[in-house]
């Protein structure tokens, strides 16, 4: 027993070290909530112990280049009202991962390379006030099915250390809560719970309002979904979601938010492992109300998304429950190997019939489709439905539009598509041929089979836009969140976001076409305007966003400098 000691103290004292050796960083154990606003800085490596929590009101502020590395399947959750400050950039970005992973940076090799696992440690979630809808089999008793700041559900993946422990509590009656910023952050190989039997996800967002900054966020290998987000406002731009083991953007309980720039390529994260644990599933999965006659409902409009599944036995690209509204523009859909759009209609979650497309006075799947945007359900409904929905500004609840398909080889594969007149003329979308990719290069590894599934990872891939999606009829509306493109996918046919601050350019999986970094550009929409001024004088005096030449506090210098940018940022 004394060798065995001996031996795990030499164990311990050889890893410490290494971390040392590979970034010149100090390894900090963190073994307690952060109940005080903290900051970490990017001279040590983080070591999450077990679940932390960041409550009390604190402020987490995370700088740039920091290393978050965990070897007891930690994980990291802001509470409500906690806040986190993220902020990296395309030069120093802020990675979350293993310290199994960790420790096979070197000098020559610095971030590592990619490797078939996940379940390496936990994940990072983000609990916000703003309005779910979480009612019937399953909620809390007190929730309603109308739209209620009292209503508020326990975190998927979060254990309670008893009845009074709020810190596992998402939801509220705030859509314009701020929960922090999330920018340049890549979160890899997690997925591993403490002390429950369901997996967590790469990044969970439950109840998060729409002041929060969320851009520029990569998930690499994870068990369970990459993105998960119930309820909430907040909005995303630039997000890279490789490898997942289920669903790769998994949307519920209300998300009536905004998202550009979304690059998903469908694979595997454990190899052996079923679909749905480490075998990919959806890349999109759209879940409305729980259950599906509560408000809100889930109503999104996504634009410039590039979607590149599994075409042997892949599962749907898009697939709908529960009432939910999506509206897809200016994308990519390629390889998937069933239906490009499915109607799932219902979770399983509800009990008694009570859910699916039509329950209760609702729209059915077909009616969905034919109505526009900004006509609201009279269903346990808002007082002001034109405010809580804003989302989608034109169209119909389901759309799709300026979109191009691009070889969807199953024999299913637009039954639903072509059932709902996606391809009627108005919809501007395109049908590639064969030999008109709408993406530059795409080169996929040996098969891994797990069963009957099986999976074709992609190795490669050049994601600029080619051939049909260069140009586009239409683009995003102008004016708000959205940036307007005149291109479909995720990418110009000139610049791939991906390059430098993701483990697909530091794995070598993309090309090195970049942009030019634009530190100024403070909300992610790849122009240096008023809303980067509003968010630097926001924060003026603290540090996180705003911070634009790194010394720790925002004032006058950064003010400079985004002045002297003002309006410079490539589109």
């Amino acid at each position: 027993m004394k060798t065995a000691k001996n031996t795990l103290a030499l164990t311990a004292a050889i890893s410490a070290s290494m971390i040392g050796s590979v970034a010149g960083a100090a390894e900090v154990l963190v073994t307690a909530d952060i109940t005080t606003s903290t900051t970490w800085t990017s001279n040590n490596v983080y070591n999450l112990q077990g679940a932390r929590y960041v409550t009390n009101g604190a402020t987490l502020t995370i700088q740039a280049g920091t290393i978050i590395a965990s070897d007891t399947g930690g994980s990291l959750a802001v509470t409500r009202d906690a806040r986190l400050s993220c902020s990296g950039t395309a030069d120093s970005p802020i990675i979350f991962t293993s310290k199994v992973d960790y420790l096979t940076w070197t000098p020559t090799n610095p971030r590592g390379q990619w490797r078939a696992v996940a379940n390496e440690w936990g994940n990072l979630t983000i609990c916000g006030n703003a309005y779910i809808s979480k009612y019937g089999n399953g909620a809390v008793s007190t929730n309603t099915a109308a739209p209620n700041a009292g209503n508020y559900a326990n975190m998927e993946g979060l254990v309670a250390s008893g009845a009074g422990d709020t810190r596992t509590f998402y939801g509220g009656g705030n859509d314009q809560d701020n929960s922090g910023v999330l920018r340049f952050v890549s979160l890899r190989y997690g997925g591993k719970v403490v002390g429950l039997g369901n997996e967590l996800n790469g990044l969970s967002l439950g109840g998060i309002g729409q002041d929060t900054i969320i851009d520029h966020i990569e998930i690499m290998n994870n068990v369970d979904d990459g993105i998960e987000i119930w309820g909430g406002k907040v909005n995303l731009k630039y997000f890279s979601i490789w490898n997942i083991g289920d669903d790769s953007f998994d949307l519920d309980q209300g998300w009536r938010g905004k998202a550009q720039f979304g690059l998903i390529v469908s694979g595997y994260s454990i190899p052996g492992a079923a679909s749905g644990s480490g075998f990919c599933d959806g890349a999109i999965e759209v879940d409305g109300a729980e259950k599906s006659d509560a408000q809100p409902v889930t109503t999104v409009a996504l634009y410039n998304m590039t979607l590149v599944g599994q075409p042997a036995s892949g599962k749907a690209a898009t697939k709908f429950r529960d009432n939910a509204r999506m509206q897809i523009n200016n994308s990519i859909l390629m390889d998937s190997g069933k239906e490009v759009i499915k109607n799932d209609n219902t979770d399983g979650e509800a009990t008694g019939g009570q859910t699916g497309y039509g329950y209760n006075g609702t729209l059915t799947w077909a009616d969905t489709w034919t109505t526009n945007y900004n006509v609201y359900s009279a269903v346990n409904a808002f007082a002001s439905p034109s405010a809580a929905y804003t989302a989608q500004s034109s169209g119909k609840l389901i759309q799709y539009t300026d979109n191009v398909f691009f070889n969807n080889g199953s024999a299913a594969a637009y039954t639903e598509a072509s059932a709902r007149g996606v391809f009627a003329a108005g919809n501007n979308n395109v049908l590639a041929t064969a030999l008109r990719s709408p993406i530059g290069t795409l080169t996929r590894g040996p098969n891994v089979v797990s069963g009957s599934v099986i999976v074709n990872p992609v190795i490669f891939i050049d994601p600029t836009a080619h051939n049909d999606a260069v140009t586009s009829v239409g683009a995003a509306p102008a004016g708000g969140f959205f940036t307007p493109a005149n291109y479909r996918g995720a990418f110009s046919a000139s610049e791939n976001w991906l390059c430098g601050w993701t483990a697909a350019s530091q794995y070598g999986y993309t090309t090195s076409n970049c942009g030019t970094p634009c530190p100024s550009d403070l909300n992610g929409d790849r122009v240096i305007g008023g809303s980067d001024l509003g968010a630097l004088l926001g924060n003026w005096g603290n540090s996180g966003s705003g911070d634009i030449d790194g010394n720790g506090v925002v004032g006058g210098a950064d003010l400079g400098i985004l002045l002297g940018a003002w309006g410079a940022c490539p589109q």
